[in-house]
C-alpha cells in the first residue's frame, strides 16, 4: 500500500512518532537497512534546492534506490506540459515513487490520478513536512518529549512553510510555539512577541531565512539593521536559558538572522538538523512503500 505524504496535518500523531521512531532507528540499530527489492525513484526539483534535494538523494542512495533527478529545463515543461502529465509520465514509464518540490502552493491537489507513493519536498509558501519532521527529531533528541517544550519562530513567518508546518506539529504533540519578526511578514492571528522576550522564554529558537524570492519587494532594512532587531545576536544568546538550543532551517544568511560566530556554536543545532534530515527522508521512503524493519531484516 502506496503511502503519501502531503502535509504535517494529514499524519495522526502517532504516524507521526512512527516516522520519528523510524528515523531513529536509522541511526542506530538499522543504519544499513535497505529495501530488499531495488525502488526507482525520481526527484523533481521545480525550485531550487540543496540541503532538502540532497539528502533525499543521501537517503534514496542508502536505501539502495535507483535514483533519477528531474530539472524542468530542457524537459516538456518547456513546452508547456502541465505537472501533473509530467508525474502522470514518471508513473507510466516505471517509476515507483516521486519526490516533488514545487512554487505552486499544495500542487498535489491535482495528481489524485497518481498511483505511485508522492513525497511533497516543499510547495510554495505552504507545505515542509519533512523539514518540520527533522526539526521534530532534532528536538526529540534534544529533550526526549515534546509535551510543554516552548519554540520560539523568528523572522519570515508569513513566507515560510517552515513555520506552519511545525506549528502544527508542536501543537499536535503537547508543546507550544509563539513567533516574532518584523511586522510586515507576520500571518494575523498568529501569537507574535518581541525576539527580545521570545529568547529567555523558549526552549528552542528557530530563526528563519529571508525569502527575498517570494517578496514583492526587496527588504527595506540593511543586513545589520535586521540583525540588530530581529536576529541572534551574542547578547540575545547570553539571555537564552542555560539548557535551550538554536535551530535554522538553512540556507543561513549570516550576520542577517543569526551572528556568524553563533552558527556553529555550543547552542547551536543547525548542522544537526541537516544530518537527521537523511535520517527523516530515509524513514518517509520506508513508509512509502509500507515496508517493516522487523519482516525484511537487514541486508
Amino acid at each position: 500500500m502506496k503511502k503519501n505524504l502531503f502535509r504535517i496535518k494529514d499524519l495522526t500523531k502517532n504516524e507521526l512518532l512512527d516516522i520519528l521512531d523510524d528515523a531513529q532507528a536509522f541511526a542506530s540499530t538499522y543504519r544499513d537497512w535497505q529495501f530488499p527489492q531495488r525502488k526507482l525513484v525520481a526527484n523533481l526539483f521545480f525550485e531550487p534546492s540543496t540541503r532538502t534535494h540532497f539528502s533525499f538523494v543521501s537517503a534514496e542512495h542508502q536505501l539502495n534506490c535507483r535514483v533519477e533527478n528531474f530539472t524542468a529545463t530542457g524537459s516538456s515543461v518547456e513546452k508547456g506540459e502541465s505537472l501533473y502529465d509530467t508525474v502522470k509520465t514518471f508513473e507510466s514509464i516505471g517509476y515507483d515513487a516521486v519526490v516533488i518540490r514545487h512554487p505552486q502552493d499544495e500542487y498535489f491537489n491535482e495528481l489524485g490520478n497518481i498511483h505511485i507513493p508522492i513525497l511533497n519536498a516543499g510547495d510554495g509558501k505552504g507545505n515542509h513536512p519533512t523539514q518540520c519532521l527533522l526539526d521534530l527529531l532534532t528536538i526529540r533528541q534534544e529533550f526526549e518529549h515534546f509535551d510543554g517544550i516552548k519554540l520560539a519562530v523568528v523572522g519570515d513567518i508569513k513566507h515560510s512553510r517552515v513555520a506552519h508546518s511545525i506549528q502544527e506539529a508542536m501543537t499536535m504533540l503537547g508543546g507550544e510555539t509563539r513567533f516574532g519578526g518584523p511586522e510586515e511578514w507576520q500571518d494575523d492571528g498568529t501569537n507574535y512577541a518581541s525576539i527580545d522576550d521570545l529568547v529567555g522564554w523558549a526552549d528552542v529558537v528557530m530563526m528563519l531565512r529571508i525569502q527575498h524570492e517570494r517578496h514583492s519587494s526587496l527588504m527595506k532594512m540593511s543586513a545589520q539593521e535586521y540583525l540588530e532587531n530581529y536576529g541572534m545576536t551574542k547578547e540575545r544568546y547570553d539571555q537564552m536559558q542555560a539548557h535551550a538550543i538554536i535551530m535554522h532551517p538553512a540556507p543561513v544568511n549570516r550576520g542577517v538572522e543569526i551572528a556568524d560566530e553563533l552558527v556553529e556554536s555550543e547552542k547551536s543545532r543547525i548542522f544537526k538538523q541537516m544530518s537527521n534530515g537523511v535520517l527523516v527522508r530515509k524513514a518517509v521512503l520506508k513508509r512509502a512503500f509500507d515496508y517493516s524493519f522487523e519482516s525484511e531484516g537487514i541486508r
